[in-house]
């Protein structure tokens, strides 16, 4: 079980890091790919609600489908014909996402049973990831490219923390292992 959260922990540090090397070098491919995957979402929820408003057999399931799909179909218009409105919108979905995902990370930290070494790895990331929802909520209008950057450089501390934390895994279950192999 240990390696498997090392190795699962070594994979998304991997990921964060190389995601934040592409969004710190390219901005506007980032803010760009960011637009086009929420229109895209769009689109297809836009397509399955319409599926299952046609395949619904009572008249208020019907609306509220169809209605559901209109709204989607809205929103991907919307990123398509706007994407800089849809930039900021992304921007403020970002912090939301950011502060909740620290205040978890944080939470962790006080778990029972872990190292300090691995509780001061939770901690970190999860204050970055608040700060990073803190400063995005509070100037969302610091534009998409700053997003971008932003987003790029707190994805390359996050992939960073992430194999330090994997590393510190790794060797807890290495030790694990020891230990039961010599008590065998």
């Amino acid at each position: 079980m240990l390696f498997s959260l090392s190795s699962s922990l070594l994979w998304r540090g991997l990921l964060a890091l190389v995601i934040g090397l592409v969004a710190v070098g390219w901005p506007n491919i980032t803010v760009g790919a960011f637009v086009i995957l929420f229109a895209i979402y769009a689109f297809v929820m836009a397509g399955t609600d319409l599926a299952r408003a046609f395949r619904a057999d009572r008249a208020g399931t019907v609306v509220s489908y169809l209605l559901l799909a209109l709204l989607a179909l809205a929103a991907g218009l919307g990123a398509v014909l706007w994407p800089g409105i849809t930039a900021v919108v992304l921007t403020v979905w970002v912090a939301v996402w950011a502060f909740l995902t620290g205040v978890v990370e944080v939470a962790l930290a006080f778990r029972s049973g872990e190292t300090a070494g691995e509780r001061a790895a939770w901690a970190f990331g999860g204050l970055v990831s608040i700060a990073l929802g803190v400063v995005l909520g509070i100037r969302p209008d610091i534009g998409a490219l700053a997003l971008a950057t932003v987003f790029g450089l707190f994805s390359i501390v996050y992939g960073a923390y992430a194999l330090v934390l994997s590393a510190q895994v790794h060797r807890v279950g290495i030790s694990a292992e020891r230990l039961s192999d010599s008590t065998a």
